[in-house]
């Protein structure tokens, strides 16, 4: 059952500020899988990523990478009650 699995959560996971906008960068996996990549955003937004990660720390370099490619705009979803075009 999914409520009997144990998250471990990555002590590389971290606040990822830019222009004054915040995401949290958060790195977790079970016992037995790899780890995941989740970016949450203000309003509880997230994007994960597809697959799993051999390393948390290459989860998190991925996660820097992106970031600072992308934007953080790009991981920022709208507000609650917001519409979508």
């Amino acid at each position: 059952m999914l409520e009997d699995l144990e998250i471990i959560y990555s002590p590389l996971q971290q606040p990822y500020v830019e222009d004054g906008k915040r995401v949290e960068i958060h790195i977790y996996r079970t016992a037995h899988t790899g780890w995941t990549l989740e970016v949450v955003d203000e309003f509880n937004g997230s994007t994960v990523w597809d697959g799993e990660f051999e390393t948390d720390q290459e989860a998190l370099e991925l996660a820097l990478a992106e970031l600072a490619e992308d934007g953080i705009d790009a991981y920022i979803g709208p507000a609650p009650g917001q519409a979508t075009h």
